[in-house]
């Protein structure tokens, strides 16, 4: 299962929440959300400034973020991140966040997916799977080379990606979160009637 969002359409984020309500009916545990790249370029940045922009958003809440300008997870950490995920987090929901390079047409897209992220695999490095769903941002046009991703991607498109998919998951989250506030209370007061 996988659905597209064009980062110019006004209704991305509602159809992100609403993707994301299809492929997670239920949260499992604290989510856990990683967001892989670097700050060292904007075509690679997508990740950490998305990380940074739910840091904020998901401030006070029950959330693990891992990834933001200030420690971003590089494709070299991938791999340990990864272990120590499944390590720290084994019962938790992995939604997985990364730059990708795609076609030309496919520029500006966000793209949710109901697998793990194969991050690098645009610049054809093998590395470690990671998360339960992925979420991509296609910022530049695959090359042989792939060096557009590092070059000649504009902060504008990024910043905007970041917003879309910071303002999409944050939503999904608060509301999965306050579902299964709810759920559990009615579950208490169901246990209560019936004792």
């Amino acid at each position: 299962m996988e659905y597209s969002f064009n980062v110019y359409n006004s209704l991305a984020p509602s159809g992100e929440v609403l993707a994301l309500k299809k492929i997670l009916p239920e949260i499992n545990g604290a989510p856990v959300i990683v967001c892989i790249g670097s700050d060292l370029s904007v075509g690679d940045s997508l990740g950490p400034v998305t990380g940074t922009k739910l840091k904020e958003k998901l401030k006070g809440l029950n959330v693990y973020v891992y990834g933001t300008l200030s420690k971003p997870i590089t494709a070299h950490e991938v791999k340990y991140t990864s272990q120590f995920i499944k390590n720290t987090h084994p019962d938790s929901t992995v939604i997985a966040i990364d730059a990708a390079v795609g076609t030309a047409g496919d520029i500006g897209l966000i793209k949710l997916a109901n697998r793990a992220l194969k991050p690098g695999s645009g610049a054809n490095k093998r590395l470690a799977k990671v998360g339960d769903v992925s979420v991509m941002g296609i910022v530049a046009e695959k090359s042989l080379f792939n060096y557009s991703l590092f070059s000649s991607t504009r902060l504008n498109m990024v910043y905007k990606m970041a917003e879309i998919i910071s303002e999409g998951i944050a939503t999904f989250i608060v509301d999965a979160l306050q579902g299964a506030k709810l759920k559990s209370s009615a579950d208490a007061v169901l246990k209560q009637a019936n004792g």
